[in-house]
């Protein structure tokens, strides 16, 4: 089913997105549908919220992994929010994505050389202004129950594979592990059989998508293989852009090729962008050097999430996931929730 810009401009502002404050399960189906069956659905671009959501128009607003960016993100319309997993010194995990405090908090030193009691007394601050909200440092298992019945959780394990299965059993307890997503790099042959060999204790109740960077993976071929290995519904994928001064991406590099596009298609999976920055480094890093400042700060949304979803893009995560949804709504890149079943 495809819609026309117009057509679908307007019944996006006649009707709200179905999220909101209370946990909808037929929602969480709705959304799962989209995420499972992407060639039923390339009409529509999913959103992923970066660190839970933490940024709009360019400024932090929110503490990044926050069980409040969960919330806001839930209200927004995201799919999916990704929230960074490590451990504590006496072994919970927690959500925080650096190795440190310092940025994230009112503590300082390493996340895991602090107990969860002493992580309890750390208040998420907002970066830019350094305001300590009244949260503290959120267990896996309390994000886990803020997005219960919502959305999904993008799992960025900083913990290397040998923490999935935890994760997984987790999320399994908490009756969440259908709407969890874990993932891991992708490169060749003996890497997908030692992925293959750690997902064999992860369970087959909870999704996992390669990520493909195409510093290491430039073949169609390969792309077809890494996904069908595991049966994903999509892939991860990685254009680098490390070097600020070199023109952007043109085409949308090896990854996004007409070859790539086929192999999505025969395979029935999804073409994942990342359109944040990664911190220090330069913008759009990950995208070609077409990220979310591009769309935000330089006011060429056409030229970042368009540019993606042109080069068939059905999912961006992205730190301005208020304003993505915004504006691939008002373009013809969004199907409302409430308009189907």
């Amino acid at each position: 089913m495809r819609w026309t810009v117009p057509i679908l401009a307007s019944l996006f502002l006649a009707a709200t997105v179905s999220t909101g404050p209370a946990a909808d399960e037929g929602h969480v189906a709705r959304i799962l549908d989209r995420l499972n069956d992407a060639n039923k659905w390339r009409s529509h671009v999913m959103i992923v919220a970066h660190r839970a959501g933490w940024k709009e128009n360019g400024r932090t607003v929110r503490a990044e992994n926050s069980l409040a960016a969960i919330e806001n993100a839930a209200a927004t319309g995201v799919e999916m929010v990704e929230l960074d997993v490590r451990r504590s010194a006496d072994g919970t995990l927690v959500v925080m994505h650096d190795p440190t405090l310092e940025r994230t908090t009112t503590c300082k030193g390493e996340v895991d050389r602090h107990t969860l009691a002493e992580l309890r007394r750390c208040r998420l601050v907002i970066e830019d202004t350094r305001e300590a909200t009244d949260e503290a440092v959120p267990t896996l298992t309390e994000a886990l129950s803020a997005a219960k019945g919502r959305i999904l959780i993008n799992i960025d394990n900083k913990l290397g594979p040998a923490a999935l299965p935890e994760i997984a059993a987790q999320a399994r307890g908490a009756g969440m592990a259908g709407q969890i997503l874990v993932k891991e790099n992708l490169w060749n042959a003996a890497r997908i059989a030692e992925t293959r060999d750690v997902l064999a204790k992860v369970g087959v109740d909870v999704t996992f998508m390669p990520i493909l960077a195409d510093d290491a993976v430039r073949d169609a071929g390969f792309m077809a293989t890494a996904t069908s290995a595991f049966a994903a519904p999509a892939a991860e994928l990685i254009n680098w852009h490390r070097d600020a001064s070199l023109p952007m991406t043109v085409r949308g590099g090896p990854l996004f090729s007409a070859r790539a596009r086929a192999a999505a298609i025969l395979g029935n999976w999804h073409m994942w962008v990342n359109t944040y920055t990664i911190t220090d480094r330069p913008v759009g890093m990950v995208a070609g050097g077409r990220g979310d400042e591009l769309a935000v700060r330089d006011s060429r949304p056409d030229e970042a999430w368009g540019f993606w979803a042109d080069r068939g893009a059905t999912i961006i995560q992205t730190d301005e996931p208020k304003a993505a949804i915004a504006w691939l709504a008002a373009n013809g890149y969004r199907i409302p929730y409430d308009l189907t079943n």
